[in-house]
């Protein structure tokens, strides 16, 4: 075997494998902007009977496209051209065959992917590349009053009732009491255009659903405002200027006052849902309803001691926070929790979606606009800073001291998501060449030129705005100032007016030339995984997805199959048919051969397909029970360890024997869980380190590693996620693994694996300003030295938590800077830095804190803190832990902030309003309940690991939808029903219902439903007729194509192509349906309302 080639050494004859592109080629590039609105009749789901398997495979098609640019070269700017519209939406692209050779024209946004195949009919191609994030949710500044009907307030005063100032965003509460955030604005009768593969958008807040994403013709475009001035003094944040989609004017707010405020940044939307009958713009009255004398549930972070009093009548409160009066049978430990005394749950504060996108510019003037919700529809202008799909700070203004953001108790980290998708409407990240001396940086502390540097001296020099060194400015890089102090050139160069850029890598940032694309299939055949169909499907899908990887002679293939023995294959051409190379010792496991494993692709495309055709067959008769897992993944590790890549890994059963070999410890974790949970953890983690080992040489060496478990059985993901964990990868989980609804999924799965936007070999380092510095790094990555994050892989979908903390004093009414650098390479073989660059105003004040605070960020540290400690605590201790994150921010608010005295009244700052709801769903989620398998927990947290902003809400809060009813929507409208909240009375007994997580969805059928509406929808007349295997189908008939509308619609949101599952009423399948009503009390957790009254408690008790 050929002597192992380390990292940083060059490699023989990478050279001759490689073509040489354009030095500004784009590797996301896609060309033939038709392929997929010609091709989607490939997928042969969701169809009507009428289409069994029709249509051609499709063409090629996977990376977005380049950066319209023109290159920076040394000394001379050259103007980039104007910022083309996007064409096409991304799903309507198609990957290039090869390399082109000239200057690429493209009207197309960079860095869009390919659309997510999903089966629709073949008359229904949408724009489905991007992924949209979630709708929005409510996260206007100051805060909101949650009032009682056990204390109805008398009147309200005229400035209460007065129009709200210009831009003030709408409460997410249903009524438009002036108690909660000022009145909404008048009500918009303007569509959003006829686009329809999404849900309404969101002004104040919205339900946590991915919206549509419209055609770029469709949303007008406003001038971008002037550049910001990178030379005057830096002001405090104003309110962000935004604009309808419409063309509605701009508004903007005045810089915000130390106290809260009404005035928010977003324009007021159009309401989802009309206010409740008799409280036009009056105090909020809460029905109350009889109740029954019920003990509480145990309720995480309580207290057994006995709460205040509660007295007193309701204040009026200003419009930028809620109360809720807390009637007093609701404070006592004992006390009837359904009686007459119960707050009406239909006007707490929950997501209210709306149906207008944001223009959002990311700076005004001088100063950072805050960013609208990551679960929100909106269309980003970069004028200065990155885009919030990139980075978003869990705070948008910095406190100036430790003690202050201690004081909060709020987090400080960032949540960064380097290779996010854009909006199709978005202009294209630039790609900016410096030849070979490189891009300028700092040279005390290496940070990159970015349009907060200061240039002085008439330009020779600049001062970085991170460490604040003064750099000379290179000679070829030289401009004049203009008489702003801004170099006169700064416009034309993105790196000085862009949040986000894209150098071209120097040889200097190369420690060996970059690596090919090689694409390692690993496929279990032991008896079980061919039994249950779990092999074909692999064979399958791999099969399909060829034509979608990268063409040209950098693109590599291997293919290996594993049992108890491992199996490699030569696809050598000259060969008649391929030849099984059997590597019997999986104990010292070797390749069997130096050269042939891999291959390039153009020469064995032929010998690939026709294995993936019979290895299903080959074993067959296979008795072999076994799995030598470890061994079969060093192994290919082995044959690809020269060059990095991806290795994709089929697996169905335990790995029992060879390296690494596992024992079932679920009989165990059952004993632990039912007579101690204080060990029961424990069992979520690896069993041994002898992967993890493994996995730090995969990292090493640049081989990253996505595991897809097809099993039936017990398979112990904490130990086998640690591979991907450490590699850059991921975890894909079917279980129970159904050969008739899972193939499907599968195989969109790892289409998009492939053909979403990625890179190889990466390296990420955060740098911050002085005063700051990261603490500490969180996600699926390997980090060997504390200041850097490698990555084997990285994709569009990963996002790395970045928590910081304090080493100095910042100065009040400064800005702290924030820069993210990810060195990598593209499946074309281009070396690139991406620089994200985020410039936050710094306060003294913490109501500017609360005002600022950003209720989807805050939300996702929760969660992702949560998973990391799952593993190593019990999960009372986890559940309290977040209980207690929240109690302890909505108490800081109410001790410093909150200008209501009144002891009765719960007080939640209008950006966090929704933190109690969305932490009792965490607190509810499957990852932190007490029932379910060990294996299932094991795969939410390692999911959560590396989940982005827009998809955290979702997972814990799904969206619900109405199906029995689902009609036709005109061409501007929705496609999608409206959201219902997710608690039992909303679900009725003639009802279907649709639950989806963007992960999984759940179809939901009550007890009397129509038989025609089954028959229409499923083609079965009876409930009792539900199969317990699902696969969608489209009939001829308006019903079920609307339905089928929908899953697709939110099958693109998702970039996901979910699986589902029926449940019915009455049914042990039922119980999933009925653990994910959150709001409603449970086994798991109390209500939503007692969750409010116990966290009002909490609070009384920590202030008396």
């Amino acid at each position: 075997m050929a002597a192992p080639v380390p990292p940083g050494a060059p490699r023989p004859g990478a050279n001759a494998r490689q073509q040489s592109p354009h030095p500004n080629f784009n590797p996301n590039f896609q060309t033939n902007p038709n392929s997929l609105a010609d091709n989607m009749q490939n997928m042969n789901l969701n169809r009507p009977h009428s289409m069994p398997n029709s249509g051609p495979r499709p063409s090629p098609f996977g990376q977005p496209p380049p950066f319209p640019q023109s290159s920076v070269t040394a000394g001379f700017p050259v103007a980039s051209p104007p910022m083309s519209r996007p064409g096409p939406p991304p799903g309507m692209v198609g990957r290039p065959a090869v390399i082109p050779a000239g200057p690429l024209q493209s009207t197309l946004p960079a860095n869009v992917p390919p659309g997510r195949p999903v089966g629709l009919p073949v008359s229904h191609p949408p724009p489905f590349g991007s992924r949209p994030p979630p709708a929005s949710l409510s996260s206007s500044t100051g805060g909101a009053v949650l009032p009682s009907s056990a204390f109805p307030s008398s009147g309200v005063s005229s400035a209460a009732a007065a129009p709200p100032p210009p831009g003030t965003r709408p409460s997410s509460f249903v009524s438009s009491s002036p108690l909660i955030g000022g009145p909404a604005g008048p009500m918009s009768s303007a569509r959003a255009g006829p686009s329809s593969n999404g849900p309404p958008a969101v002004g104040a807040g919205a339900l946590p659903g991915a919206p549509q994403f419209p055609p770029p013709a469709i949303v007008s475009q406003p001038p971008v405002g002037p550049p910001p001035s990178m030379m005057s003094a830096r002001a405090p944040a104003q309110a962000p200027t935004m604009r309808s989609v419409l063309g509605s004017s701009a508004a903007s707010s005045p810089q915000t006052p130390p106290l809260p405020s009404a005035s928010s940044p977003f324009p007021a939307m159009t309401q989802a849902r009309p206010p409740p009958p008799g409280s036009p713009y009056g105090p909020q009255t809460w029905s109350m309803q009889p109740q029954q004398g019920t003990q509480p549930s145990h309720i995480p972070g309580s207290t057994h001691a006995q709460p205040p009093r509660m007295f007193g009548m309701p204040q009026q409160a200003l419009p930028n926070q809620a109360m809720t009066n807390i009637p007093p049978a609701l404070g006592q430990p004992g006390a009837p929790m359904s009686g007459s005394s119960k707050i009406d749950p239909n006007q707490i504060p929950r997501p209210i979606p709306n149906a207008t996108p944001i223009v959002y510019e990311t700076r005004h003037g001088n100063s950072a606009n805050p960013p609208p919700p990551a679960t929100s529809d909106y269309i980003v202008r970069d004028t200065g800073n990155c885009s919030p799909r990139y980075m978003r700070c869990t705070i948008n203004q910095i406190p100036c001291t430790g003690d202050l953001l201690t004081t909060s108790a709020m987090q400080l980290a960032l949540l960064v998501q380097p290779m996010s998708l854009p909006h199709p409407s978005e202009d294209p990240i630039q790609v900016v060449d410096f030849g070979e001396s490189g891009p300028v940086r700092c040279s005390r502390c290496k940070g990159y030129i970015n349009p907060f540097m200061k240039f002085i001296d008439q330009g020779r020099k600049f001062i970085c705005n991170l460490c604040g060194f003064t750099d000379d400015t290179p000679r070829d890089y030289h401009c004049n100032l203009g008489p702003d102090g801004r170099r006169r050139d700064a416009d034309e160069r993105p790196e000085l007016c862009r949040g986000t850029v894209e150098f071209v890598a120097s040889k200097e940032y190369m420690v060996r030339d970059p690596m090919p694309a090689v694409y390692f299939f690993l496929i279990d055949v032991s008896m079980n995984a061919v039994q249950t169909g779990a092999t074909a499907a692999a064979c399958s899908a791999i099969n399909q997805v060829i034509s979608d990887l990268p063409e040209g002679t950098r693109t590599q293939v291997g293919i290996a199959t594993f049992d108890s023995t491992i199996h490699f294959y030569n696809l050598k051409r000259a060969l008649q048919q391929p030849l099984m190379l059997i590597v019997p010792d999986i104990q010292d496991v070797y390749t069997p051969l130096e050269t042939d494993v891999i291959v390039q692709l153009s020469e064995c495309r032929q010998h690939l397909e026709l294995l993936l055709e019979n290895i299903p067959t080959m074993f067959q008769t296979s008795t072999t029970a076994e799995s030598c897992f470890g061994a079969a993944i060093k192994a290919a590790f082995l044959a690809m360890k020269s060059t990095g890549g991806k290795l994709l890994v089929f697996q169905s059963v335990l790995p029992s024997v060879g390296i690494g070999a596992l024992s079932s410890r679920e009989a165990e974790g059952r004993t632990n869980i039912s007579a101690s949970e204080k060990e029961a953890h424990k069992l979520l983690q690896p069993a041994d380190k002898i992967l993890k080992t493994m996995a730090i040489e995969f990292a090493e060496y640049q081989v990253c590693v996505d595991v897809f478990v097809t099993t039936q059985t017990y398979v112990d993901i904490a130990s086998i996620s640690v591979i991907p964990r450490t590699t850059g990868g991921q975890v894909y989980y079917y279980y129970p693994f159904s050969a008739v609804s899972d193939p499907a999924k599968l195989y969109n799965d790892l289409r998009w694996n492939i053909t979403r936007p990625q890179g190889f070999e990466a390296v990420m380092r955060v740098r911050c300003s002085q005063g700051i510095q990261v603490q500490d790094y969180s996600g699926n990555f390997c980090k060997r030295i504390p200041t850097d994050v490698d990555l084997a892989g990285i994709d569009c979908d990963k996002c790395i938590l970045v928590t910081l903390k304090h080493d100095d004093k910042l100065q009040d009414g400064s800005e702290c800077g924030f820069q993210c650098a990810l060195l990598y390479t593209t499946v074309y073989g281009q070396r690139r830095i991406r620089v994200t660059n985020l410039s936050l105003p710094c306060t003294n004040m913490l109501s500017n804190l609360f005002r600022s605070a950003d209720l989807d960020t805050q939300f996702t540290c929760f969660l992702k803190q949560a998973a990391i400690e799952i593993p190593t605590c019990p999960l009372l201790q986890v559940r309290d832990h977040v209980t207690n994150l929240c109690i302890n921010i909505l108490l800081s608010y109410r001790k410093f902030c909150a200008t209501v005295s009144s002891t009765g009244q719960l007080i939640l700052p209008e950006a966090l309003k929704l933190l109690p709801l969305y932490t009792l769903a965490l607190i509810k989620s499957r990852g932190l309940r007490n029932d379910g398998r060990i294996d299932d927990r094991s795969f939410w947290f390692n999911y959560v690991s590396s989940l982005s902003t827009p998809l955290a809400i979702p997972l814990v809060y799904p969206r619900m939808f109405a199906i029995h009813n689902v009609d036709t929507k005109d061409g501007d409208e929705s496609v999608l029903p409206p959201t219902i909240p997710l608690s039992s009375e909303h679900v009725c007994d003639d009802g279907i219902y649709l639950l989806e997580n963007g992960e999984d969805a759940l179809i939901y059928f009550g007890s009397s439903v129509d038989s025609s509406i089954l028959q229409q929808l499923f083609g079965f007349t009876s409930v009792d007729d539900v199969p317990t295997q699902f696969v969608m189908q489209q009939f001829s008939n308006p019903l079920s194509k609307n339905f089928n509308d929908v899953v697709n619609v939110i099958r693109q949101q998702r970039c996901s192509y979910l699986r589902f599952a029926l449940c019915k009423k009455g049914d042990p399948s039922g119980m999933a349906f009925v653990s994910c009503m959150v709001e409603d009390k449970n086994a798991n957790g109390p209500s939503y309302v007692e969750f409010l009254v116990h966290i009002h408690r909490q609070i009384q008790m920590k202030m008396s």
